[in-house]
């Protein structure tokens, strides 16, 4: 059902991810370009001769426009494509529910549900193709500077994926049950009971905290490794290699780079295994009787 929507949406979309791909390479291209700045700026305050600031800040300013231009342009576009699509798969889940009989609260909720497509497809789409650029291009733009910051930033990888696989496991499960919940959230409301209502958040709750528990758990150990890494590249750089003070600042701004986008993972994760589960209920409520 919502497959066929996508699908049919699919030159709009795609030209959405291409306007991501453009400003966020930019954006991963920037820290290098503004360190390059930063040099020329020195070597000019030191009377260097023949060295001018002027074509470092050209470049740099070139790559700020295009990446400002393109985000401003592309959130524009994301709500003009996105809105549409909610519109069209909302109106496919009451069709659905009509021709399946559905109750009237059930088909509400699953329009509701529906809306995470939307929004996966709005911000998560873009947040994991971001994150994935931010994560490869720091590991490769660092490997210009010294093969063993890169290595460095590999090693964990590793980690990364275990955890995030069993971070993975758990919250389908739990995403489950607070799914069959939301499901029975109009018949809850329907009572007017105050303490059944109150059951039902109550209920909701303990399986949002065990995912948020999972979730600080994850952080935690993430951090760890995380702090070693930050630890190896500071030495690295500061005592095996002789770099410039703009190549100071790029390392940094990559492996900061680096650190944020691989804390974020778990969040991408969730919104995900969330989206899962909602395709297998669309998918069992179309199966034939």
């Amino acid at each position: 059902m919502v497959g066929e929507i996508l699908k049919r949406s699919k030159g709009s979309i795609a030209f959405a991810i291409t306007l991501i791909l453009i400003e966020k390479i930019a954006w991963i291209i920037e820290p290098t370009v503004f360190g390059n700045v930063i040099d020329a700026l020195i070597e000019a305050a030191g009377k260097t001769a023949g060295t001018s600031p002027i074509p470092a800040l050209l470049v740099w300013c070139g790559v700020f426009g295009i990446n400002s231009g393109v985000g401003a342009f592309r959130r524009s576009w994301d709500e003009k494509i996105y809105l549409r699509l909610y519109s069209e798969i909302a109106a496919k889940v009451a069709m659905t529910a009509k021709e399946q009989n559905l109750p009237v609260a059930k088909a509400a909720v699953r329009a509701e549900l529906s809306r995470e497509y939307i929004t996966f497809f709005q911000y998560r789409i873009p947040e994991i193709i971001e994150q994935g650029i931010d994560i490869g291009g720091a590991i490769i733009a660092l490997s210009f500077f010294d093969w063993r910051l890169s290595v460095t930033c590999l090693v964990i990888i590793g980690p990364l994926f275990v955890m995030n696989r069993l971070y993975n496991i758990k919250v389908t499960l739990f995403q489950r049950h607070i799914h069959d919940l939301r499901e029975d959230v109009y018949n809850v409301f329907s009572t007017l009971d105050p303490e059944r209502v109150r059951a039902y958040y109550n209920g909701t709750a303990r399986w949002q905290q065990k995912i948020a528990n999972w979730g600080a758990m994850n952080f935690g150990i993430m951090r760890f490794f995380l702090l070693g890494i930050f630890v190896v590249i500071l030495y690295i750089s500061i005592d095996l290699d002789d770099f410039s003070t703009g190549n100071m600042y790029s390392i940094a701004a990559y492996v900061w780079t680096f650190v944020t986008s691989s804390e974020y993972l778990p969040e991408l994760m969730e919104s995900w295994t969330s989206l899962k589960d909602i395709s297998r209920r669309f998918a069992k409520e179309e199966e034939p009787a």
